[in-house]
């Protein structure tokens, strides 16, 4: 099979770099540093898949693009010095920038599943040039196109700040070091679930996070 033949999954990571993250900062990065192995992986697993990585970070200072439509193979792990929490949260303003980036880049082509992965410890409260309708709209558009969206969230009301931009695919942690890596460990599952449905060719459509246990009260 050539590269050309392969279909391609595009992983975009908008991760919150706003002042509260910074209580959180060491595990948050120890985490994200787990997801880049995943990923890297998931294309072994998979090799009819190329996976293609655009890693977002945002704060009231702006959106910085470590990553744009970069082979899995050159994503690169995160320190306390590509990632300093600081400033607001703009939330909204990131997720349009990003999503809307990748779609333009993306226009011309139909052989690919796009997951997008948005990880925030809190609410809007900065964005100046879109709203929730926006997002919104644009998610709504999006998803018939092979697009995914999760939304991945603490010290806020995180379903329904998700349900009001039309995601329904939530993750809910609380902010110590177990609850944080046990997150991660259920987007860790989710991913390879992910990507052996778009292998099996099985309906996308279905839930992204697979189930918890019932007695299992850590994560919801």
């Amino acid at each position: 099979m050539t590269t050309e033949q392969k279909h391609q999954v595009h992983n975009l990571i908008i991760l919150d770099e706003s002042g509260s993250m910074e209580s959180i900062k060491s595990t948050i990065i120890q985490g994200f540093n787990e997801l880049v192995q995943t990923i890297h992986g998931i294309e072994k697993q998979f090799p009819e898949q190329e996976h293609y990585i655009s890693f977002i970070t945002f704060n009231g200072l702006g959106q910085k693009v470590l990553h744009f439509i970069d082979p899995a193979s050159k994503l690169q792990q995160i320190n306390d010095k590509s990632y300093e929490p600081e400033a607001t949260t703009p939330l909204y303003d990131a997720m349009a920038f990003a999503i809307n980036k990748l779609s333009y880049a993306l226009a011309r082509q139909n052989n690919y599943n796009v997951l997008v992965t948005i990880l925030t410890d809190g609410e809007e409260n900065a964005s100046r040039e879109h709203s929730a309708f926006d997002i919104k709209f644009l998610i709504d558009e999006l998803k018939p196109r092979n697009w995914t969206f999760t939304y991945i969230g603490t010290d806020h009301d995180v379903e329904k700040i998700a349900l009001s931009l039309s995601i329904t695919n939530t993750l809910v942690f609380e902010k110590n070091e177990a609850d944080i890596k046990k997150m991660f460990q259920k987007d860790h599952d989710a991913r390879v679930n992910y990507n052996r449905k778009i292998h099996m060719n099985e309906n996308m459509n279905t839930s992204y996070f697979i189930p918890e246990d019932p007695n299992d009260k850590t994560v919801s």
